[in-house]
């Protein structure tokens, strides 16, 4: 099963608790929703949980909803992947997976409860087992979309700080961006903690693009519209690539493999990159009508 491209710019934690916050939701311009049964929600309202994040899953109209399940080593994690399985959400987003066979447990779980074929499974990376076995859990099954990091976990694991470039995690953010991309994934950031800080967060936006992840998960909806600004395409991209595309192709059915744009060189992969931030563009697009809908 091919990784669905869609806009991924900011995808929310939402707590399967809180009624009123899946409820909001709806009303919110987030890309996507991770509706959490695991570290938002309180043991004694994990039951409850599950039945509301089930209920909501698809009420969403066009954003990419995944339910992220308590791990399979609690009392909770086989009957919410079972649950979830049933339900209308996009994937099932599974916390510290450290290897392919626990991807392929949760699978057996989805299948045996009647999961849709085009759902997907999500891994958090976020213990440093996960992180060196990232490239046998991307090819760990054909269900497989992305990776979410989750670098407040990694942190405690590494003894490491959470510092403005984030040198202390470069290596696990490389190794997973490596393996996503491999395997034809989809892979985000992870959370930036300080809710006070829009400057930090700004940057922290703008080095995960460059890193090359395809939107930041958020904890909270005031973060929304940073994100969505810093993951998309500008307008003077999406321009520069329309045109490229087309001088390209002109250029190609004159027998010429390569043409010179304003001076630059363009060849084959840049036209490839160009097409896909004008289908980002588009779908962006796609995704606001269907949220002012």
């Amino acid at each position: 099963m091919a990784t669905v491209s869609r806009p991924r710019r900011s995808v929310l934690y939402m707590p399967g608790s809180n009624t009123r916050a899946l409820e909001k939701a709806r009303t919110l311009a987030a890309d996507g929703l991770i509706l959490d049964l695991e570290d938002a929600v309180a043991p004694d309202a994990k039951v409850e949980a599950r039945a509301n994040v089930v209920a909501a899953a698809g009420s969403y109209g066009q954003r990419e909803v995944l339910i992220r399940v308590n791990g399979l080593n609690t009392a909770w994690g086989h009957d919410d992947i079972a649950a979830a399985a049933a339900s209308d959400a996009h994937g099932i987003l599974l916390p510290k997976v450290e290897s392919a066979d626990a991807v392929r447990m949760a699978e057996a779980i989805m299948v045996n409860a009647g999961a849709r074929p085009d759902m997907a499974i999500w891994c958090m990376m976020e213990t440093p087992l996960g992180i060196l076995h990232a490239e046998e859990i991307a090819a760990a099954s054909p269900r497989m979309g992305g990776f979410v990091m989750g670098t407040s976990d990694l942190a405690k694991d590494l003894h490491a700080e959470h510092t403005a470039m984030r040198l202390p995690f470069v290596t696990s953010l490389g190794l997973c961006m490596l393996a996503a991309r491999a395997y034809g994934l989809a892979i985000l950031d992870g959370v930036y903690l300080n809710l006070t800080d829009d400057e930090g967060f700004a940057a922290a936006c703008a080095q995960g693009r460059e890193f090359g992840f395809d939107g930041k998960t958020l904890i909270h909806p005031k973060t929304i519209d940073a994100a969505n600004t810093a993951f998309a395409p500008s307008e003077a991209e999406v321009a520069w690539s329309r045109k490229i595309i087309d001088a390209h192709a002109a250029a190609t059915a004159e027998g010429k493999g390569v043409v010179v744009v304003d001076g630059k060189l363009v060849e084959n992969l840049h036209v490839v990159n160009a097409r896909r931030l004008v289908a980002l563009a588009d779908q962006i697009e796609t995704l606001k009508a269907d949220m002012a809908g």
